[in-house]
């Protein structure tokens, strides 16, 4: 990789680590999670869970139409990160929910959002993602086929796109390698390896606690900062002679990160194949739109010129910069432990 491409790919991470290094101090709500499940003509079993916030409940308050009465009272469940009420609710003019709106009252003022799962007495089922801007949805009669594959694509490339810190490793991966066939056989070796573990964790067979995850994510950031120094001194590396191999492996420890983002949204079993299928499509999505947006930037900037000591100093300070963003990052999540 010459010093110009060098040098416009450091600008690129000095910009990217310091717009990402606010965001570490930032936490991640779950998604409120409503699931109405049809019994009758007119009568539901409605599930809602509403995500807490050191230890308050977030003030989401769910609205049916006028015509809907509680058969039962709402049953209500503590658990450690949120809020679940079960109750059987009817339609009072007997017709069915199809057609008519639900709303999240308080929603607006959140940051989260409220994924809603709708099974009708035929056997159909929808899902749809309700978010802040919108908060309500009006209930379908016929579930539209594509709208779980939209949800989970949706949410997938979301969570790569807002996931900083998975970001700046993709990043740092960038810097290591010397060009563009490197690149691109590390990037694979990343996303097989993220989509191995994906697949495990969601699917039970392989659990691993969240926190010290993300601790060790952030951990492994800052080893790659610190490879990239070893490489700008000229000192031996495996990391510079088998790049793929180090994204291999830390892109299985990067997959129990993307697999806590399904494990929040408390599907059933039935759902988990074809909402991991889908989010696992939108986390590719999300990851190529990045790499495709880094190589864009080099390719527009390749145009200017300036001497190849600017490129240097600039490369050395992204380094540093990422590095010390991964470090900030390392230690908040620890005392989080």
């Amino acid at each position: 990789m010459n010093g110009r491409l060098r040098g416009l790919l450091s600008l690129l991470g000095i910009i990217v680590a310091i717009a990402f290094a606010p965001a570490a101090v930032a936490h991640e709500i779950r998604p409120a999670y409503l699931q109405i499940d049809q019994n009758a003509a007119a009568r539901y079993t409605v599930t809602w869970r509403t995500p807490t916030l050191s230890g308050t409940r977030l003030p989401i308050v769910l609205r049916f139409p006028e015509g809907v009465r509680n058969v039962t009272p709402p049953a209500v469940r503590d658990l450690p990160d949120s809020v679940v009420e079960t109750r059987l609710i009817e339609t009072t003019n007997g017709t069915a929910l199809a057609g008519q709106r639900i709303e999240f009252i308080g929603l607006q003022a959140t940051i989260t959002d409220v994924l809603v799962r709708v099974r009708l007495l035929d056997g159909s089922v929808s899902m749809t993602m309700v978010r802040p801007s919108r908060p309500w949805i009006d209930v379908a009669a016929r579930p539209d086929s594509l709208e779980v594959a939209r949800t989970f694509t949706q949410q997938g490339v979301e969570h790569i796109l807002f996931g900083y810190d998975h970001l700046l490793f993709v990043l740092a991966l960038i810097f290591i390698a010397r060009d563009w066939k490197a690149l691109l056989w590390t990037v694979t070796a990343f996303t097989a390896a993220h989509s191995i573990t994906l697949t495990l964790a969601t699917l039970g067979i392989v659990h691993v606690p969240g926190p010290p995850v993300e601790a060790t994510i952030a951990f492994s950031i800052l080893l790659l900062a610190c490879e990239i120094i070893r490489m700008q001194r000229g000192k031996a590396s495996l990391t510079a002679r088998r790049p793929w191999l180090v994204a291999f492996a830390f892109g299985l420890l990067h997959g129990l990160g993307f697999a806590g983002a399904l494990a929040d949204l408390a599907l059933p079993q039935s759902d988990i194949p074809l909402a991991l299928l889908f989010f696992n499509v939108g986390v590719e999505i999300g990851q190529l739109a990045f790499i495709a947006a880094v190589i864009a930037v080099v390719w527009l900037a390749r145009l200017l010129r300036y001497p190849p000591s600017v490129g240097r100093r600039t490369f050395a300070t992204a380094t540093y910069l990422i590095g010390t963003t991964a470090a900030f990052w390392f230690v908040e999540r620890l005392s989080a432990f």
